[in-house]
């Protein structure tokens, strides 16, 4: 499976989440991809250039997928090319929910292969906005704004689930910003000072811990 951006499963260092550790156990290593192919249906994927097709998955290779797209041609590509999809059906439901930070957009910013240098978000922030049914905005990296709650995360996507619980699966490496409704920024390079997650409810601090 193709690596994507996030910290590895691990308790905190002054305390820890309760019920983080057997979630990553059951959900971590799951890809959307796998789900997709097994499911043989048609699902619309965004692709950079702002490009979306819809399209059903032949083969889940190790970084790329092979697509029969819109049942005629058949293309491969890397996923790191993918910015999200959701099921075939959906896409008339989605595309208005879906807006633009024009700002983002004009910087005209491409896939990050690089690891490193990917807007990375911890998986300790992930999991209590999801058990807190946070309201949250998803800046992809060509603008898309998309506003919801998260519903799943594994160490490869992150399921957001739109107005009427429509659900659709953002790519860890598509991701440009995250902020809640405040406008509180909740990337990795903002948290690993400000530490959010030490403020939820489902974290219990360690026997002399600050």
């Amino acid at each position: 499976m193709f690596q994507l951006s996030s910290d590895p499963p691990q308790t905190g260092d002054m305390g820890t989440l309760l019920g983080l550790q057997e979630y990553l156990k059951e959900h971590y290593h799951i890809s959307i991809f796998d789900r997709v192919l097994e499911s043989r249906d048609d699902w619309v994927f965004h692709f950079y250039g702002e490009r979306i097709v819809r399209a059903r998955v032949l083969k889940n290779f190790k970084y790329d997928l092979r697509l029969h797209i819109d049942g005629e041609n058949e293309e491969d590509h890397p996923k790191t090319d993918i910015k999200m999809l959701y099921p075939g059906d959906r896409l008339d439901a989605v595309r208005p929910l879906l807006k633009t930070d024009r700002k983002v957009r004009e910087l005209g910013l491409a896939p990050i292969i690089p690891t490193r240098m990917r807007h990375h978000i911890k998986n300790k922030s992930l999991f209590p906005l999801m058990k807190e049914r946070r309201v949250l905005f998803f800046t992809l990296l060509e603008g898309e704004v998309i506003k919801g709650l998260i519903t799943g995360f594994t160490r490869y996507e992150i399921t957001v689930s739109l107005k009427g619980e429509i659900p659709v699966d953002i790519l860890r490496h598509a991701v440009y910003d995250l902020r809640d409704k405040k406008g509180r920024c909740l990337l990795k390079s903002f948290q690993e000072a400000h530490r959010d997650w030490e403020k939820s409810e489902l974290f219990v601090a360690e026997a002399g811990g600050d």
